[in-house]
């Protein structure tokens, strides 16, 4: 962990803070006012920051109640709920060099990195999970290696949320590459996967697959990307160094950049789609595949008449891989007694034990004893995909990467203009390092 030395900017806003009434800083976000204020609430109550809406939102809620419900009622947990992506990563931050943090808090798991850098949370050791019975044989093992960092545990993972692959069940059908067993026919291979293509864009007089790249839209271009440049053997992280250097494998990125134009050229792949649109097209039969984040199961759902399946993103290289985050619980630094220990871990105890309900958002449990169990086991399209998780690669550490990040939106809008055919991969390469060179050259602002 990063030790301060003189006034570091994180200790600045330390000092800054302490001179600020709280009134103040809440005119950010009227929200932030109740984990700072958590002072005047009664002690025995957990404060809870996170950054969860719509299904995700409601999800969580009920398994808040169901903490609720076993620890005394309303009055045992605040939950506070913030607008996702950066403002919410400021939020914990400002709070904790303020010395008003929540108890408990969510964070991405690429997101984490870079708050226990800045010494912004409390290491969980094993002696900590042992106080609620979990040790760290309970998690899959990428989500839990992936959190590890300077040898310390810095965040309890809740689920994994890969890319996979969404299918129209009928267009599949059409085209001939439904299996016996009612799912699309394995397609790991390149010749495979193109084939395949070529059959669905029969199919649909149109795109075989959709992924958003327009409208603003820059995680799904550079999920897709790292997904299959990740599925070379030998790909080289794209930064290191915690984000001071740019290491990617430009001749891997050549070939995976060149060949998804490649696809939009033979009119297999969309050449710009904004976020809903994309979905909608296997939504409606106009293209037979779609590739985003499992969360957007809920919304196929809610689609009237619509067959889907899920699977994961096939393995058109050397081996498989998914890019993925895991949302997890983190403690933010603070001075903590035995007994406010304990019930911090237990409220994320009690979170971890009702992972089937989260599940059924389309994520995939970290928590063992429910992803093993029969009951997951059942759950369909889930456990269709949930493999994908085991081959879960996570975004390299950096302070400027990670989920909703200014890496993920340079490099992302850069791979969405590569699909469009507005840019070449050469372009591309040339512009990423253009922009992100200073973010190389700039230490941890924490």
């Amino acid at each position: 962990m990063a030790k301060a030395s003189g006034l570091t900017r994180r200790g600045f806003l330390a000092a800054g803070l302490a001179g600020l009434a709280v009134p103040a800083l809440a005119g950010c976000a009227g929200p932030v006012t109740a984990g700072l204020a958590g002072s005047q609430l009664n002690p025995k109550t957990l404060i809870y920051w996170n950054l969860f809406g719509g299904g995700d939102g409601s999800r969580m809620q009920t398994m808040e109640a169901g903490y609720q419900k076993t620890h005394g009622g309303a009055s045992s947990l605040q939950s506070t709920t913030f607008a996702w992506g950066n403002p919410y990563y400021s939020k914990v931050t400002l709070s904790t060099v303020g010395h008003k943090p929540p108890d408990v808090a969510i964070s991405h798991l690429t997101r984490a990195k870079p708050l226990w850098e800045g010494g912004i949370l409390d290491p969980i050791t094993e002696d900590d999970l042992a106080l609620v019975g979990l040790s760290p044989s309970d998690f899959s093992q990428a989500p839990w290696k992936a959190q590890i960092t300077d040898g310390h545990n810095i965040a309890i993972p809740l689920d994994t949320h890969p890319l996979v692959m969404f299918y129209n069940v009928d267009v599949i059908s059409k085209a001939g590459l439904l299996g016996s067993n009612g799912q699309i026919v394995k397609l790991d291979s390149m010749d495979t996967f193109e084939a395949a293509l070529a059959a669905i864009s029969k199919v649909t007089k149109g795109p075989a697959i959709t992924s958003a790249n327009v409208a603003g839209e820059t995680a799904t271009p550079w999920r897709v990307f790292t997904t299959l440049y990740n599925q070379h053997t030998g790909a080289t992280p794209f930064l290191s160094d915690n984000g001071a250097k740019l290491t990617v494998d430009w001749d891997i990125f050549e070939d995976v950049t060149s060949r998804i134009q490649s696809w939009v050229k033979k009119g297999w792949l969309n050449s710009g789609l904004d976020y809903g649109t994309a979905q909608s097209y296997m939504f409606t039969g106009k293209a037979g595949l779609y590739l985003e984040g499992e969360w957007e199961l809920t919304t196929a759902q809610l689609v009237k008449g619509l067959k889907f399946d899920m699977a994961p993103v096939p393995t058109l290289y050397d081996k498989p891989a998914a890019q993925a985050d895991s949302h997890t619980f983190i403690l933010p630094k603070k001075d903590r007694t035995p007994e406010q220990k304990k019930q911090a871990m237990g409220f994320i105890k009690s979170m971890l034990d009702q992972s089937m309900t989260w599940a059924q958002g389309g994520h995939v449990p970290a928590y063992l004893p429910v992803q093993t169990s029969g009951a997951y086991k059942k759950l369909v399209p889930q456990a269709h995909y949930a493999s994908a998780a085991d081959h879960a690669v996570y975004d390299d550490p950096a302070w400027y990467g990670g989920s909703g990040s200014t890496f993920e939106g340079i490099v992302g809008a850069e791979l969405g203009l590569v699909q469009q055919g507005v840019a070449t991969p050469a372009a591309a390469r040339e512009s990423i390092t253009s922009q992100l060179k200073i973010y190389l050259n700039t230490p941890s602002p924490l």
